[in-house]
């Protein structure tokens, strides 16, 4: 490769600086190039060297200057090759002899040395491993770093390069050699369960044995076919038998339940099912909306808990609970059939499936020039795509259940933006690289559905920081100045104010050795949680108890009445409003964190984010399924709190199959066109509007149908 003088001498003057970022940033800075520049950092140091070169260019960056930036040396750069240092470990100026080896003598055994290491077969890869005659493999070179454990440098790259990989002896199937000679029409065991549902079902349908074997396992067979049916009937006929239950998704685990009770027949029964329609895309909600009618045939009762539109329009009868949220809720509005629920006018849930409401799409859309690109995305079922995200607005990851959508955004974009920015976190998945204008990022966030506090004194309030700012408010009081009352009293973390025999709780859990636990209110405080010094306390005639009893929505109209006159109660409003923002304004402020649902806890922490300097843009926000437990009315609100976020300079990227969500996007990236193996392609990017105009893409025929029925409906 030729190289020009002036990037020699970068290269040389970097090698030799104390500061090779600080060289990098000397020697480039003011320069400008006629053509396109690519900047590959490899490694900790490398990639402070690629953050200099971006900064120094600066301007220069819109003149065609392309920076890429690979995260740590201990990520391999999928489409290097053996000979060009592909095995990290080998890279050394001591180790490098070990790859020389393999150099020297792989036309002797036909190893493709100048293949990307991705594209090698798995045999090839084992033979990295296990080596041959001809060189020592992997396994041989570990041996070896145990063999000098006393010196310092090999412990700490044993340390680094060690992690999990497929078991030599086994090759991942955990099963002994024995276990494998047997073959059922031509494949083991271990084949099979790492063949997808739907794949199962087609081997099953097509297998053929002769007349012995055929006696032996009719009834088997029956079993079989039926099982692995029902599992494709829920919509999981993408995922493998060998996947481990701790990488199931909630709605997943539901769904697989749900077919054991299918194939068990029985009748008489009462099925409660929460959410069940909890990561379907709609092409498969029909086919589960159908498993809950074969149950109801068999003569078994069905509940469902469930916002889905297409399952409350299949309902025999609906039940619909509200009107509102919270202590505005809990009321009977509507029980009858979908006809008779479409004419009533006091249900918010009427008023969205006829029309009267509705979450309206944006009547300008949102342009963007900047974006970032995931180059050559191979995780899981990923087929080596490039997607494309745009910064500065709202885009969509859609796809039907198992087309790749996770592991893109999940197991490779956020891992690989933590690396970059952070230099932390878990090795994202098998990618090329990100380019584009990762340089304008700051930040990345996940917001999941994970509880927001493990402790059961955690609650929204303290998550958001408004709790701090109430404290202050108690200890200026007159009362607790002349006591030497603090802010530190009115928490109940912390031993002083708060009540010692509950530990702030204001419950006693109770142990019983063969029965479930008991929580009895604490006699020593009457669950107030805390010292009775501490609840005389008064503002405006209410105790720190009193307030934490409070909803936002209370809370918000109590402090607002004095916020022109009194700072602090500005600040808490200012603190609680994004969280009756995103449709939280029913719940109350001391309400334990455990108590909240998935979806409340990922609003909570939508609003944390609301909560924040205005000012700090450049965060790109992940968001999996965030409608997940949410009324449509609930959506709206999401939308609204999506919008302040991207109006303060933010990125928001969701994965997602709500049609409401879909459709109010600024950017769709589709994957598919089919689950598992048929699915991880881009089969579409784009807006909404030519979504809908794509053919091959399931998501494009489900929107087009949504606008079609409310079209019929008002």
């Amino acid at each position: 490769m030729h190289m020009t003088e002036d990037a020699k001498r970068i290269i040389d003057d970097s090698i030799r600086a104390v500061l090779p970022d600080a060289a990098v940033y000397r020697a480039l800075e003011g320069r400008r190039f006629d053509r396109p520049v690519t900047v590959i950092a490899i490694g900790k140091a490398a990639w402070r060297m690629a953050n200099a070169a971006a900064k120094a260019l600066g301007e220069n960056l819109r003149e065609g200057i392309v920076i890429t930036k690979y995260g740590h040396s201990e990520g391999d750069i999928p489409r290097m090759t053996i000979y060009e240092a592909a095995v990290a470990c080998w890279r050394g100026e001591t180790m490098r002899k070990w790859k020389q080896q393999l150099v020297e003598n792989a036309s002797k055994f036909g190893f493709p040395i100048h293949t990307p290491f991705h594209e090698l077969t798995p045999e090839q890869k084992r033979l990295l491993w296990r080596g041959n005659e001809y060189f020592h493999g992997l396994d041989e070179f570990f041996e070896y770093i145990d063999s000098e454990r006393r010196k310092i440098q090999f412990r700490v790259m044993k340390a680094r390069y060690t992690g999990k990989t497929a078991c030599p002896e086994c090759g991942g199937s955990r099963l002994r050699k024995e276990a494998l000679y047997v073959r059922v029409g031509g494949k083991t065991i271990a084949d099979l369960v790492a063949m997808p549902v739907d794949s199962l079902i087609a081997f099953f349908a097509g297998l053929e044995l002769d007349e012995h074997d055929t006696k032996t396992a009719s009834r088997i067979l029956v079993e079989i076919r039926n099982r692995l049916q029902y599992l494709a009937d829920v919509g999981l006929g993408y995922l493998t038998l060998d996947r481990l239950s701790s990488t199931l998704s909630g709605g997943e685990s539901q769904r697989i339940n749900l077919s054991t009770s299918l194939g068990s027949n029985l009748t008489g029964s009462l099925y409660i099912l929460d959410e069940p329609s909890i990561g379907l895309h709609p092409r498969d909600t029909n086919r589960l909306i159908g498993v809950l009618k074969q149950l109801r045939d068999l003569g078994n009762t069905v509940i469902v808990v469930e916002h889905e539109e297409e399952v409350i329009r299949a309902a025999d009868w609906i039940v619909d609970i509200g009107p509102k949220a919270g202590y505005n809720g809990g009321e009977v509005v509507f029980s009858g059939t979908l006809p008779q629920l479409l004419k009533s006018k006091k249900s918010l849930t009427a008023d969205y499936l006829t029309g009267r409401r509705e979450i309206a799409v944006p009547a300008t859309a949102r342009g963007w020039s900047n974006s970032i690109t995931v180059k050559g995305a191979r995780e899981n079922n990923l087929r080596n795509v490039d997607v494309r995200i745009p910064l500065g607005v709202m885009t969509c990851i859609t796809g039907v259940s198992g087309s790749g959508k996770s592991s893109l955004a999940k197991g490779i974009l956020y891992p690989a933006l933590r690396r970059l920015l952070y230099d932390t976190g878990v090795k994202p998945g098998d990618f090329d690289g990100l380019t584009g204008d990762v340089q304008l990022l700051k930040s990345v966030e996940m917001v999941d559905q994970n509880p927001i506090g493990k402790s059961s004194r955690s609650n929204p309030v303290t998550y958001i920081k408004a709790y701090d700012e109430i404290r202050k408010l108690f200890s200026d009081q007159p009362y607790a100045q002349h006591n030497g009352l603090g802010a530190s009293a009115f928490s109940f973390n912390i031993a002083g104010g708060r009540c010692e025999e509950c530990q702030g709780e204001g419950m006693i859990k109770v142990s019983m050795q063969f029965m479930a636990d008991v929580e009895l209110v604490c006699e020593a405080c009457g669950g107030r949680r805390f010292r009775d010094e501490v609840l005389e306390v008064k503002y405006r005639g209410k105790s720190i108890y009193d307030v934490l009893e409070m909803t936002v929505d209370d809370a918000i109209a109590f402090f607002g009445e004095e916020s022109k006159k009194n700072a602090t109660c500005r600040r808490i409003v200012e603190r609680l409003q994004p969280l009756q923002d995103v449709g939280l304004g029913y719940i109350k402020l001391g309400q334990s964190s455990s108590t909240l649902s998935g979806g409340e806890s990922q609003r909570v922490k939508l609003a944390s984010f609301l909560t924040k300097d205005s000012a700090q843009g450049g965060v790109m926000f992940i968001f999996d399924e965030p409608t997940t437990g949410l009324h449509f009315h609930d959506i709206s609100k999401l939308l609204a709190a999506f919008n302040a976020l991207i109006q303060r300079g933010h990125t928001i990227v969701v994965v997602e199959h709500n049609m409401d969500i879909i459709k109010c996007a600024d950017w769709i990236v589709d994957l598919g066109p089919e689950a598992g193996t048929a699915g991880g392609r881009v089969v579409f990017e784009g807006t909404p509007r030519e979504l809908e105009k794509c053919t091959e893409s399931h998501t494009g025929k489900f929107l087009r149908m949504r606008a079609k029925i409310m079209k019929n409906e008002k």
